[in-house]
Formats: structure tokens, C-alpha cells, sequence
């Protein structure tokens, strides 16, 4: 299979973008995918997205890991919007389907935001937290990121007994009002990545619980990539609704291969 790839990254979180519009890339198997995102053997990537046509929609994200698993990515979808609108797609309001149903955009130049759907439960974990966003989502609150190593602590959350067969993403995350620093830990990765939108909103919102701070709520996110930042209303302890993540999504590099 002869692949035109297009190459983007939001905040370090990079991705694989092909054109499947007309259905060319309906066949591309899991151990392909796998291939294209090894970044020794391959193209490279934290994911892989297929910008499919649909009926009801302008696009739908299709989303792959680079272990070839599904999920909604948070960083992956803004990145998404960006290259549909090099496709020819008014990205500035568009409405788009991805695997945990339907998302808004907008479009300002290269900032991208989209609303994520509503968080309707967080779960308290003794000290941390574990929430769902599309993705779920494990969050441990520490005073000093530096001394914490994530990879090894994320693949002791992981691979316990309670997640193993899953799987979640874990997060390290230092907070300081409505500044937070977080590093990830992501499954279908297995290894950290450099930002993850669903992790950075899945850190908001457990902040936000955990120091009962109701209301329209504005947090910076700090990730190794870069900044994002999380916009929600925390109605009740069960209920975050107009959720938006927002940060920029960049073209790097286009290129052809055979796969």
C-alpha cells in the first residue's frame, strides 16, 4: 500500500495524519500502524489519525494508538481539525465525530479548541483520583515533579492487577492554583509521551474537585511539550459540563512510502 502522509504535533504529542476520505486507507491492519508510528522502523508518532467521510458530519477522527488500540486523543483530535481544514474543511465552527461520539472546534489560526464530552463522576482513589475523559484517566497530585519518575510509576499503575487488562493513563501533577505541571504516562504509548489533551483535562477537573472549587474554572497546563489550557463549569461533584481544551496543533513535515 503506496501511504501520502501528512506529520503533526500538538505540544510534543505528534501524529500521522492520512487523507481516508475517499476509503484508500480502509485496509491499513494494526501491524502496519505499528510500523508507521516506530520511530526507528517508520514514519514516527505517538498515534496515527485517518480523517474519514461521513454522512452526517463535515469529518470523523479516526483514531489509532501506536500500538494500534482505539481511544479518543485529546491533542490528536485538536491536530486533526487543523489538517482537515488544509483539506479543503471550514474548520473555524465545525462539529466532528470521534470514537466517545460527537465534538465541537473552533478554529483561530492555529489555536485549536474543542469541547470534550461532559464528566459526569469522579473517582477518589484514597489520596488520587481517576477520571474519564474520553480516556480514562489515573492522577496522583505531588509537590515536585523532578523527583518523580513517571514512566516507572505510571507502569506500576498500569500493569496492576486493577488495570492490566485496560489499561489507564497515569498522571504526575504538581498544582498551584489554577497553574498546573504534569507529566503522562500514556497505555497504547506504553511510555511517556510529551502532552496529552485528555490527561491535562482529566488533571483540571481532579484539581478542581479535590479543592472543591466550584464555578467556571480556567486552568494552565504546563506539559513537557508545551502549554494548553482547560476551560469547564464544575456544577456539582458529579457534573463538569463545557469542557474545552484548547492549544496550538502544528504542521511538521509530509511525505509518501509503501507500506
Amino acid at each position: 500500500m503506496h501511504i501520502q502522509f501528512h506529520k503533526y504535533q500538538g505540544t510534543g504529542n505528534d501524529f500521522i495524519m492520512l487523507d481516508n476520505r475517499d476509503k484508500r486507507y480502509d485496509s491499513l491492519s494494526i501491524q502496519q500502524i505499528q510500523w508507521l508510528c516506530d520511530r526507528r522502523f517508520g514514519i514516527g508518532a505517538d498515534g496515527l489519525i485517518k480523517i474519514n467521510s461521513h454522512s452526517l458530519y463535515p469529518f470523523e477522527v479516526d483514531y489509532s494508538n501506536s500500538d494500534g488500540s482505539k481511544s479518543f486523543c485529546g491533542n490528536g483530535a485538536r491536530c486533526a481539525v487543523e489538517f482537515a481544514s488544509t483539506l479543503g474543511i471550514n474548520c473555524d465552527h465545525v462539529t466532528f465525530l470521534a470514537i466517545d461520539g460527537e465534538h465541537q472546534a473552533q478554529k483561530k489560526l492555529n489555536v485549536i479548541s474543542i469541547q470534550m464530552l461532559n464528566v459526569l463522576k469522579v473517582k477518589s482513589k484514597n489520596s488520587d483520583f481517576e477520571v474519564h475523559t474520553g480516556s480514562p484517566h489515573y492522577i496522583r497530585f505531588v509537590e515536585d515533579l523532578s523527583q518523580e519518575n513517571i514512566v516507572e510509576f505510571g507502569k506500576s499503575i498500569r500493569y496492576s492487577n486493577e488495570y492490566t487488562n485496560e489499561g489507564i493513563n497515569v498522571n504526575l501533577v504538581k498544582q498551584a492554583g489554577n497553574q498546573l505541571e504534569i507529566a503522562t504516562y500514556e497505555r497504547g504509548v506504553e511510555d511517556e509521551t510529551l502532552s496529552c489533551g485528555t490527561g491535562v483535562t482529566a488533571a483540571a477537573i481532579a484539581s478542581a474537585y479535590h479543592n472543591e472549587q466550584a464555578g467556571q474554572r480556567h486552568f494552565d497546563i504546563q506539559t513537557k511539550g508545551g502549554l494548553l489550557q482547560v476551560d469547564f463549569d464544575f456544577e456539582s461533584p458529579m457534573n463538569f459540563t463545557n469542557i474545552w481544551l484548547t492549544g496550538p496543533a502544528e504542521f511538521t513535515f509530509k511525505g509518501e512510502l509503501d507500506v
